[in-house]
């Protein structure tokens, strides 16, 4: 018995010996920062309460926003870091605070709420859709809906006309979304590909068309799309990552025609160490790891699904289950 115990405890020092390396091998160049590189005034906000920022979030977010600045890409003086490991839906109507905007030059750290990729259930084959709290699934495929963490650049902002809705007791409101496009590198490299970048959680429901020949947004037969206005902020978006209409126009003026970066954590080389650490029931703290510790219990174990295993599936999906054919939109029987 004794002996027993001790092959045991080598081999759990092994097992973290193995995570250690995997994951350091596999970061990217700019994660190399150190806690003394961080200014006093960032520093605070270090933590795991809420509103304030992971440190391996913080100083890889702040090492890809260095890098971009030093190679010319970047001239921003903010910078942007999500941590999807944190919950989203966090009752009675709050929301998590797990969206940073960070300013070097009047040296402001700001928390907000940001949703998370939808995931999916495909029937048979695959299930990797996500809850509203937290996220398990994540991954770089093609219509996967889901969230890819690691490096991006904000590039152009594309504002794109919805319908109309109605407000209490004031004319109808239009609502025209801006879309921030995101350009990747490495495993986020397919981002323009997916669609991926950042937009208001909001959308129209129910839409119907009703004749409005004066709206500068009418068709060519007179008619305007009208629904009802939805705000997902405490949701899960397609993939992409969704802001509250105020947060959003504020990080839309920001980096419209002034590019800055992106950094989301969880990668891939993070979430499989997660992974293989509560697959053999080690503490990350021994690990020297990091998950959000509430989403942790909630999802038990992440997964990543890279998208050279996960796109033949989806491939396969669409291929057994087509679309149905595409319904013209109905003319609203209330003008």
């Amino acid at each position: 018995m004794r002996l027993r115990s001790v092959l045991l405890k080598i081999a759990n020092i092994l097992s973290l010996l193995i995570i250690g390396i995997a994951l350091s091998a596999s970061l990217p160049s700019f994660a190399a920062a150190q806690p003394s590189d961080l200014p006093s005034w960032l520093s605070v906000h270090v933590g795991d309460g809420e509103g304030q920022i992971a440190q391996v979030v913080l100083q890889r977010a702040r090492a890809l926003y260095l890098q971009k600045v030093h190679e010319g890409v970047v001239k921003n003086p903010c910078y942007f870091a999500m941590d999807a490991t944190r919950p989203n839906d966090l009752g009675n109507g709050k929301l998590g605070r797990r969206f940073y905007i960070i300013c070097k030059s009047n040296e402001t750290f700001r928390a907000i709420s940001a949703g998370h990729g939808s995931g999916r259930d495909l029937k048979g084959l695959a299930d990797f859709a996500n809850g509203r709290q937290c996220a398990k699934n994540f991954g770089n495929a093609l219509d996967s809906k889901l969230t890819a963490g690691g490096a991006y650049v904000t590039r152009e902002t594309k504002a794109s006309f919805k319908g109309y809705y109605r407000v209490s007791g004031k004319p109808d409101a239009v609502l025209v979304r801006s879309f921030i496009q995101f350009d990747g590198e490495g495993e986020t490299a397919n981002a323009r590909e997916r669609e991926i970048g950042g937009h208001t959680a909001e959308l129209l429901r129910n839409v119907c068309l009703r004749k409005d020949p004066h709206s500068p947004y009418a068709d060519r037969e007179g008619y305007v799309p009208f629904g009802q206005l939805v705000d997902y902020a405490g949701g899960r978006s397609d993939g992409c990552t969704s802001w509250s209409p105020s947060d959003a126009r504020q990080i839309v003026t920001m980096v419209k025609n002034n590019p800055t970066t992106l950094y989301i954590y969880p990668e891939a080389a993070d979430i499989d160490a997660v992974a293989r650490a509560a697959a053999a029931g080690q503490s990350l703290s021994r690990t020297r790891l990091y998950w959000n510790a509430s989403c942790l219990k909630e999802i038990r174990s992440p997964k990543f699904w890279p998208k050279g295993r996960l796109e033949p599936i989806l491939a396969q999906y669409k291929k057994d289950h087509p679309p149905p054919p595409q319904r013209p939109t109905p003319i609203c029987k209330r003008q």
